[in-house]
């Protein structure tokens, strides 16, 4: 049935606060955000390796793998009688304190490990609002039926700010400013210092709630949920790619010869079509049986990744990125989706956490992983080979989720039977 117009409402404030939470996160996340390529430019022309720059990414992505530890915290050690505006808060105002000093103290001269130290305080306090926010889209998206709606804003509105932080890193990189990165998302960062206090409302947890036995017995409770293993296995194995975002951006300056402002521009481009995904899910993602969602996820990731062997130049690049970031994002968006329903709302931001770090701890392995073989190969061989033999590498991975198909039909059917009772409008 339709929704009522006090779900509306709510559906429709909440995914405004959301979507500016994640635009703002779009563009001052490390490893992804504005700095992302500068960073990576920076530590390429000091003379750094492949494996040493896939490794100081996955380093810096570590803060991402301990999600659940915050959602423990928020979840059940209130700060200030409060579980999720405190410690939104506190975040935010550790990564933009982190990322305005990294910006008065950069110096050319910076040594990689500490940059590295540097950028660990953004990134944790990026990883905590991220966990916070996310648990009140699980909580307010299953309440409401719309945790395929909230996912489809969330997204479209990070990828947005991809749009502009990609051709304002190239430039960055390009003209070796990277600075001037750090103090735009240190700004970011303060956006949402004033949102988090503006908006960001709630009422304190009651005081049988606290304290760490509770939150070891709601932990047990979530990790014994049916579906909710087969759900992180399936996670993980499409997430473990060696075919890694830093490895393409390698080989595309390097081994094909894209100027970084151009490399820029691609990360815009595949923004464009990651939020053009982002709007279409939100429209279909209750019309269509999830279990086709579920197969479509799968044959999307291997589309992702296979293509990228057809890139040879700048117009081969600009199609396949236009093609990756609307099957890729459509991958991500649906696996998003699965975990937010897998969730048990009680336990909400410890089990959203504990499948995004299963998730990110994925992704950490598989750049190290990525990285240390394109070197090789390259050594072996040369980049054009190596750059293949990982495309077909991260291709067998993903159509290797197949298998946990039958593992996820009974969750699957949970989910098909919970969308029926919540139709869409």
């Amino acid at each position: 049935m339709p929704y009522k117009s006090s779900d509306r409402r709510a559906i429709t404030g909440l995914g405004l606060l959301f979507g500016a939470m994640y635009f703002v996160q779009g563009i001052g996340e490390p490893t992804e955000g504005l700095v992302g390529q500068p960073v990576k430019s920076f530590l390429k022309t000091n003379g750094y390796s492949a494996a040493e720059i896939t490794s100081f990414s996955a380093l810096l992505a570590l803060p991402w793998a301990i999600k659940p530890l915050y959602g423990l915290l928020t979840d059940f050690v209130p700060l200030f009688g409060l579980r999720r505006r405190s410690y939104l808060l506190l975040a935010t105002v550790a990564t933009t304190a982190g990322l305005l000093g990294l910006f008065a103290t950069f110096t050319p001269g910076i040594s990689r490990a500490s940059l590295l130290a540097a950028l660990l305080i953004p990134s944790i306090g990026i990883a905590f609002s991220d966990v916070v926010i996310d648990a009140l889209m699980v909580e307010n998206g299953q309440r409401h039926g719309a945790t395929g709606r909230f996912q489809s804003i969330q997204w479209a509105a990070l990828y947005g700010a991809a749009i502009l932080a990609g051709p304002i890193g190239g430039y960055l990189a390009a003209h070796k400013r990277q600075e001037f990165g750090f103090l735009i998302c240190g700004i970011a960062a303060g956006v949402s210092l004033i949102l988090t206090w503006v908006f960001v409302r709630e009422r304190p947890m009651p005081s049988e709630r606290r304290g760490a036995r509770a939150a070891w017995l709601t932990l047990r409770q979530a990790a014994a949920t049916p579906g909710l293993a087969a759900v992180a296995g399936f996670l993980f194995l499409w997430n473990f790619n060696p075919f890694a975002n830093d490895v393409l951006y390698l080989h595309l300056t390097e081994g094909i010869g894209l100027d970084e402002e151009f490399y820029g521009w691609t990360v815009s481009l595949m923004g464009v079509a990651s939020v053009a995904a982002s709007i279409a899910y939100g429209v279909y993602c209750n019309r269509v049986p999830f279990g086709v969602l579920l197969h479509l996820s799968i044959a999307f990731g291997v589309i992702s990744t296979a293509c990228y062997g057809f890139v040879v130049g700048p117009k081969t690049a600009v199609a396949v990125t236009l093609l990756v970031g609307f099957t890729y994002m459509t991958a991500v968006l649906i696996q998003l989706d699965l975990a937010a329903r897998a969730c048990p709302p009680e336990v909400a931001g410890t089990a959203f956490a504990l499948l995004m770090s299963v998730t990110n701890i994925s992704l950490s392995m598989a750049i190290a992983f990525g990285g240390n073989l394109y070197d090789r190969w390259t050594a072996s061989w040369d980049a054009q080979t190596a750059f293949r033999m990982l495309v077909a590498l991260g291709t067998a991975f993903s159509i290797g989720c197949w298998a946990f198909v039958p593992f996820l039909r009974r969750h699957v059917a949970s989910i098909e039977s919970s969308q029926a009772a919540n139709p869409a409008e």
